[in-house]
Protein backbone atom coordinates (compact mmCIF):
# COMPACT_ATOMS: atom_id res chain seq x y z
CA UNK A 1 0.00 0.00 0.00
CA UNK A 2 1.26 3.47 -0.86
CA UNK A 3 0.77 6.54 1.32
CA UNK A 4 0.40 10.11 0.11
CA UNK A 5 0.11 13.49 1.79
CA UNK A 6 -1.27 15.91 -0.74
CA UNK A 7 0.43 15.00 -4.00
CA UNK A 8 3.64 13.71 -2.34
CA UNK A 9 4.30 10.03 -1.72
CA UNK A 10 5.51 9.06 1.74
CA UNK A 11 8.45 6.66 1.46
CA UNK A 12 10.08 6.93 4.90
CA UNK A 13 9.07 8.00 8.41
CA UNK A 14 11.06 11.22 7.86
CA UNK A 15 8.99 11.89 4.73
CA UNK A 16 5.84 11.51 6.80
CA UNK A 17 7.04 13.97 9.44
CA UNK A 18 8.25 16.47 6.84
CA UNK A 19 5.08 16.30 4.76
CA UNK A 20 2.63 16.10 7.66
CA UNK A 21 4.09 19.19 9.28
CA UNK A 22 4.48 20.99 5.97
CA UNK A 23 8.12 21.79 6.61
CA UNK A 24 9.50 21.35 3.12
CA UNK A 25 12.87 20.70 4.80
CA UNK A 26 14.37 17.73 6.58
CA UNK A 27 13.56 17.56 10.32
CA UNK A 28 17.29 17.26 11.07
CA UNK A 29 17.73 20.87 9.97
CA UNK A 30 15.59 21.96 12.90
CA UNK A 31 16.42 19.24 15.44
CA UNK A 32 20.08 18.57 14.75
CA UNK A 33 21.81 15.23 14.55
CA UNK A 34 23.68 13.22 17.14
CA UNK A 35 27.41 13.91 17.11
CA UNK A 36 27.28 17.17 15.16
CA UNK A 37 30.17 19.53 15.80
CA UNK A 38 29.77 23.09 17.07
CA UNK A 39 30.60 24.36 13.56
CA UNK A 40 27.96 22.07 12.01
CA UNK A 41 25.41 23.18 14.61
CA UNK A 42 26.18 26.85 13.95
CA UNK A 43 25.84 26.34 10.18
CA UNK A 44 22.56 24.43 10.66
CA UNK A 45 21.12 27.16 12.89
CA UNK A 46 22.21 29.87 10.43
CA UNK A 47 20.53 28.00 7.58
CA UNK A 48 17.35 27.61 9.65
CA UNK A 49 17.33 31.31 10.50
CA UNK A 50 17.71 32.21 6.81
CA UNK A 51 14.87 29.86 5.85
CA UNK A 52 12.57 31.33 8.53
CA UNK A 53 13.47 34.86 7.44
CA UNK A 54 12.42 33.98 3.88
CA UNK A 55 9.27 32.11 4.98
CA UNK A 56 7.95 33.30 8.37
CA UNK A 57 4.87 31.06 8.04
CA UNK A 58 7.20 28.08 8.47
CA UNK A 59 7.70 29.00 12.15
CA UNK A 60 4.47 27.29 13.26
CA UNK A 61 5.22 23.84 11.78
CA UNK A 62 8.83 24.04 12.97
CA UNK A 63 7.57 24.82 16.47
CA UNK A 64 5.20 21.84 16.24
CA UNK A 65 8.12 19.60 15.26
CA UNK A 66 10.16 20.87 18.20
CA UNK A 67 7.26 20.20 20.60
CA UNK A 68 6.94 16.64 19.28
CA UNK A 69 10.68 16.12 19.76
CA UNK A 70 10.56 17.50 23.32
CA UNK A 71 7.59 15.31 24.19
CA UNK A 72 9.34 12.22 22.85
CA UNK A 73 12.53 13.10 24.73
CA UNK A 74 10.58 13.68 27.94
CA UNK A 75 8.87 10.30 27.51
CA UNK A 76 12.23 8.54 27.11
CA UNK A 77 13.70 10.47 30.05
CA UNK A 78 10.78 9.55 32.32
CA UNK A 79 11.00 5.89 31.24
CA UNK A 80 14.73 5.84 31.94
CA UNK A 81 14.23 7.38 35.39
CA UNK A 82 11.58 4.79 36.28
CA UNK A 83 13.94 2.03 35.16
CA UNK A 84 16.78 3.42 37.30
CA UNK A 85 14.50 3.70 40.36
CA UNK A 86 13.29 0.12 39.85
CA UNK A 87 16.88 -1.18 39.81
CA UNK A 88 18.21 0.98 42.66
CA UNK A 89 18.21 -1.00 45.95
Amino acid sequence: MRSFIGTSEVLTPDDFIELALGLGTLPELWLGEPGETEAERAARLDAGADILADDPELAAPVTALAVLAFEEYAHHLATARRAVKAVTP
